[in-house]
């Protein structure tokens, strides 16, 4: 029996090792068991590579068998690891297509390779690889290799790259997105840990709270300069709007209805609160955003190369070192892949100080982005206080022509591919980021003087006193020792470099942009006279008339910067009309405005607003002189000129398409009906509306247009949370006369002649109101 029984386990010993390999086995072991499939490496080995041969997996699955078998709880991982790099060699081939020049055909394409990992359960074993130490109910953390977390990073970010859902489904683990923070605490770690969290979180459906990741104070306050600017690219995710890619949920009316239902702040604002409650954090972007290219820690070239890949979004670094690479090798008739060959070469010379720069520019891209959003945010006035206290502006400045707006040559620009002029390119992107820096920090906020120097600054004291006017309040109470230093303040050197640009230059609208905010808010005669002595005037309208200008967007910034330029300013109509001294030269300019309205309409307001106060003012002899001769003013001064306008600016918008852009062509039609209530002559303009609607053969459907407008303006501006100084500053005119005007023309008396409704007839009247109250 002894014998008997022997030979049966030695039987049943070969039979289990013959049916490990069988599938059928397999399943009736699970029906049994109630142990059921769930990952496809437990399929038998024979059967993975038996399939393999005709399904082309390259062998994944049974790497991945392996590596299950060799990454188990309390074993030794380096056997694992040397699997996870042959699996990582496997998989970043098709990682590189998208930082190649072939990367857009890749996209169009499926990543086999990828697809198997994920198949497989690749990635679900490698995050739990990952958070394994995290799991252990010991007190002494198991503590798992610094190569073998890089390796893992790396190929679960390859295939985030490849793979859209390896990304989604990482993201929807908030566990998983907490845990990859706290790895950010290991230098070693800390570019792949960033890169990882940066992709998952650009797809995430809820935005993270940042709050909630552990020790966040702690963490961002170990982090040396070159990781605080990398951390900024992941909390530009965390701290800006969502956009909602939805035109429709853009208007005024959508945005007014998604405030009544999230009355509580959104969590970017709650995630800009935090970041601000770290001590220190924004002296250190302060200081990141203005050191100097010779003042950034020096790391080794091939680290720096390592570093540099994290960077590739456009590969336009990667291009540009190719590119340079092939020059050198054409020129040299020895190749070598030796790495002390490289070090010594002239192409190593060459590529370090170009790479340092604009590795230092695209840092400094997504600090200032971070530091742009904070100061358009709901703490606007504690970051300005703030940005003011670490000199930010002074910084910026002493920076402008050594990196800003250093002169590009071919032989040192080096983010160059096709297209020089690409928007994708590091310094472009930098030098919008920098200009959209200075129009949040200038824009309706009396910090704006620190743009310019203390000789600057006296120079606007004494514009102010030969015009025999206070100075404004702002300049008087601008520290000095936090002003620009050297001979020129920054909103200078923004304007010698703004005259310089070319015609098509992609920076005309940023620019104008940045110079107009410096003058948004209530009109300063001696800021305005401060950038007419330097010509701005002058250049302006070379770009509108003489130029050939042709791009919307450009026209729009140049029509908004002219009109606040402007603005009740007689020297500047003076200057407009030696300018435009010719029938065709104003025609021409018309032309431009009349083009489209709503980019002109904030110009055609500074001319009828600036008309009505030279009026008022014909006792001072230049204004009269002006007023005779200036050609703008005589054509806005005949009232046919201006009924034209306003028809035009009601007939444009209604209630359903107004959007923050638009929507001061609102405001314009009822800074003109205002001028108008004044001298008493409202009626004859509300007449001219309804003679208009019946010659164009539709009665009632401008007015009735108007009289929704007008409602949703008082549901829009009468809300306690919305600012009105903008609307009285930039007029003149005090809001108290705003809401009464509106008041009167909504009034529900058909016997008052300054009513809509006196001038619709009763079959037409309330056409469409049910829109704006749904």
């Amino acid at each position: 029996m002894a014998t008997l029984k022997g030979s049966e386990t030695q039987c049943t010993g070969a039979k289990q090792r013959l049916c490990k390999s069988n599938i059928v086995f397999k399943f009736t072991e699970s029906k049994i068991t109630g142990q059921t499939f769930s990952r496809g490496t437990q399929l038998p080995a024979g059967l993975l590579q038996e399939r393999d041969k005709r399904a082309k997996w390259q062998g994944i699955p049974t790497l991945l068998q392996k590596l299950y078998l060799n990454s188990h709880p309390n074993s030794d991982l380096s056997h694992a690891h040397g699997l996870i790099k042959v699996l990582s060699s496997q998989l970043s081939m098709e990682a590189m297509s998208f930082v190649t020049e072939e990367r857009k055909s890749a996209q169009e394409s499926t990543f086999p390779n990828t697809h198997t990992f994920d198949l497989f359960g690749g990635v679900h074993l490698l995050v739990e690889l990952l958070m394994r130490p995290t799991l252990t109910m010991q007190k002494k953390k198991p503590k798992m290799h610094d190569d073998l977390v890089k390796d893992c990073l790396s190929v679960l970010y390859n295939c985030c790259i490849c793979t859209e859902w390896v990304t989604r489904s990482l993201a929807a683990r908030d566990d998983f997105v907490l845990f990859l923070f706290t790895l950010m605490t290991n230098k070693k770690t800390f570019l792949q840990t960033a890169t990882l969290i940066e992709d998952i979180l650009g797809v995430k459906k809820e935005m993270i709270h940042l709050e909630s990741i552990p020790n966040l104070s702690g963490l961002v306050q170990s982090f040396d300069q070159q990781q605080l600017a990398n951390f900024c690219r992941i909390l530009s995710v965390t701290i800006s709007e969502p956009d909602s890619g939805n035109d429709d949920k853009h208007t005024l009316l959508a945005k007014n209805a998604q405030q009544k239902r999230n009355s509580s702040p959104s969590r970017a604002e709650v995630n800009q609160v935090t970041l601000l409650n770290i001590p220190g954090f924004i002296e250190r972007l302060c200081k990141l955003a203005t050191r100097k290219v010779s003042e950034a820690t020096g790391a080794n070239f091939l680290q720096e190369l390592e570093e540099w890949y994290t960077w590739l979004d456009s590969a336009l670094v990667l291009d540009a070192l190719m590119q340079m690479a092939t020059e050198e090798a054409e020129q040299s008739s020895t190749e070598s892949s030796d790495e002390s060959s490289l070090a010594a070469s002239p192409l190593r010379h060459r590529l370090h100080p170009s790479m340092k720069i604009v590795h230092e520019i695209m840092y400094k891209v997504e600090v200032l982005y971070v530091l742009c959003v904070l100061l358009m945010g709901r703490q606007r006035n504690q970051v300005h206080k703030m940005l003011a206290e670490f000199r930010l502006i002074p910084g910026l400045n002493n920076l402008f022509d050594k990196l800003i707006w250093r002169k590009l040559t071919l032989s040192n620009h080096v983010v160059h591919g096709q297209n020089e002029n690409c928007d994708c390119s590091p310094e472009i992107s930098f030098k919008i980021q920098f200009l959209r820096l200075l129009q949040s920090f200038s824009d309706h906020h009396e910090n704006k003087y620190l743009l310019l120097n203390s000789q600057e600054l006296n120079e606007l004291s004494a514009i102010s006193m030969k015009a025999d006017i206070p100075e404004v309040e702002a300049l008087v109470n601008t520290d000095r020792s936090l002003v620009c230093d050297g001979k020129k303040g920054l909103l200078t050197r923004l304007l010698a470099v703004m005259k310089k640009e070319p015609p098509d230059s992609s920076f005309r609208f940023w620019q104008a942009r940045a110079v107009e905010s410096f003058l948004r808010g209530a009109t300063s005669y001696a800021d305005q006279m401060f950038l007419l002595k330097r010509g701005l005037l002058e250049h302006i309208l070379f770009c509108i008339i003489d130029s050939g200008c042709t791009s919307r967007d450009v026209l729009q910034s140049y029509f908004d910067l002219l009109g606040e330029l402007m603005k009740f300013n007689i020297d500047a109509f003076k200057r407009f009309n030696k300018y435009v001294n010719t029938p065709e030269k104003f025609q021409t300019f018309l032309t431009q405005i009349n083009s489209s309205l709503v980019d002109s309409n904030m110009l055609v307001r500074c001319i009828v607003l600036s008309l009505d106060r030279f009026q008022s003012q014909t006792e001072d002899v230049k204004v009269v002189e002006v007023l005779s001769e200036c050609c703008l003013l005589s054509y806005m001064a005949r009232m046919e000129n201006r009924l034209a306008f306003l028809f035009r600016l009601v007939n444009i918008i209604n209630v359903q398409t107004l959007t923050q852009e638009n929507v001061s062509c609102l405001n314009t039609s009822l800074v003109i009906l205002m001028l108008a209530r004044r001298k008493a002559k409202l009626p004859f303009y509300l007449n001219a509306l309804r003679e208009k609607e019946y010659a164009e053969k539709y009665p009632g459907c401008l007015l009735n247009n108007f009289r929704n407008l007008l409602r949703f303006w008082q549901c829009h501006y009468l809300n306690k949370d919305k600012d009105s100084t903008c609307l009285e500053n930039s007029s003149c005119i005090p809001f108290s006369y705003w809401k009464e005007t509106v008041s009167v023309l909504l009034g529900s008396d058909r016997t008052s002649l300054c009513a809509i409704a006196s001038y619709i007839d009763e079959p037409f009247m309330d056409l469409d109101r049910d829109l704006l109250e749904d």
